[in-house]
């Protein structure tokens, strides 16, 4: 019975050994990622590139908002596209708006509209994150806790994607639409909007910080 009490032991502490090593691992890798990551951000916030990424991103917003948009509300009968919806719907909203397009509305939204969407959550991702990276950087703030903030516009990225993915999908099943699509969908639909909305009141903050920081800086000078 030792014996055995022994093995059993050994055997706990064995796996436990295992156990923490790979928790350990996992931490360590993070590590290495979140540090690679740094590293590529502080690589590319030079001002034309973040300029370049900005102007893309916005062309693209220019084009859905003036030409893709417009065609779809042509058919919608003054409802609103789900993309323009920042604190969700349900069903019946769904439902009622692509009875509404028609199946000429429905096509222009999913060859008209969803192709540009495909293409602008990449362009605002890195775009905004390297924009709220370039001024944190003015603060001195990147290399600190702060630096998390920079993956806001990534996650609202990611869940565009997710967002325009439902949406096809419903899209294509028309007029068989689950209530489970609506409903995951309407949850990526908040999630980005939320995200979204954080972001930009954290870039704003940034921003006054900034300008303060200037004045401050400038005061400073003349007063020498």
């Amino acid at each position: 019975m030792v014996y055995n009490y022994k093995c059993i032991y050994i055997r706990f502490i064995f796996v436990e050994a295992i156990t923490c090593s790979k928790y350990n691992l996992n931490i360590f890798w993070q590590a290495i990622t979140i540090i690679e990551m740094k590293e590529i951000i502080q690589r590319n916030i030079q001002g034309w590139k973040v300029l370049s990424f900005f102007i893309a991103a916005n062309l693209v917003y220019a084009y859905m908002m003036i030409i893709s948009i417009p065609k779809v509300m042509f058919f919608s009968n003054g409802m609103r596209i789900l993309d323009m919806m920042p604190t969700g719907y349900n069903f019946e909203y769904v439902n009622t708006l692509f009875t509404t397009l028609g199946e000429d509305g429905r096509n222009a939204y999913l060859y008209g509209q969803i192709p540009a969407d495909m293409i602008y959550p990449f362009l605002y991702g890195i775009s905004f994150c390297l924009l709220l990276a370039f001024f944190l950087n003015k603060l001195n703030k990147l290399n600190g806790n702060f630096f998390y903030l920079v993956f806001l516009p990534i996650i609202g990225g990611v869940f565009d994607y997710l967002e325009n993915t439902g949406t096809i999908i419903m899209l294509n099943n028309y007029p068989d639409i689950s209530d489970a699509s609506v409903n995951i969908t309407n949850t990526f639909s908040i999630i980005k909007s939320l995200s979204t909305t954080i972001y930009f009141v954290v870039l704003i903050i940034t921003l006054i910080a900034l300008g303060i920081k200037t004045i401050k800086r400038n005061k400073s000078s003349i007063t020498n």
